[in-house]
């Protein structure tokens, strides 16, 4: 089976934990977890718009292996307070609505 490790420096973490932002296995890519980072301060408080930047960040990490939202087949979505679900699952849906991938909020 052919490994392919994307290794962007989109994250500190890569270097200094030894982590890829994707790595594509046989037929199959996984993608490391995300946060809103492109967001910024601007999404501070705003559910929704963390959720939105963190998807398209990991979208975004699908692109060169050739691969968009229509791929997914699982998402997991980690969130602090149950206040929040709402929104996270609208920036999901919003995402990912007419695909449907299996999803755990």
């Amino acid at each position: 089976m052919t490994i392919e490790r994307l290794r962007d420096g989109a994250s500190p973490w890569q270097e200094s934990i030894g982590s890829a932002r994707a790595v594509a296995a046989g037929d199959l890519v996984l993608v490391a977890g995300t946060m809103p980072q492109a967001a910024g301060a601007a999404a501070i408080g705003d559910p929704y718009e963390q959720a939105r930047s963190a998807l398209a960040d990991a979208v975004a990490a699908l692109e060169p292996f050739g691969l968009g939202p229509e791929s997914v087949i699982r998402t997991r979505l980690y969130i602090s307070h149950a206040r929040d679900a709402d929104e996270v699952g609208r920036a999901h849906h919003d995402l990912f609505g007419e695909v449907g991938p299996a999803a755990t909020l």
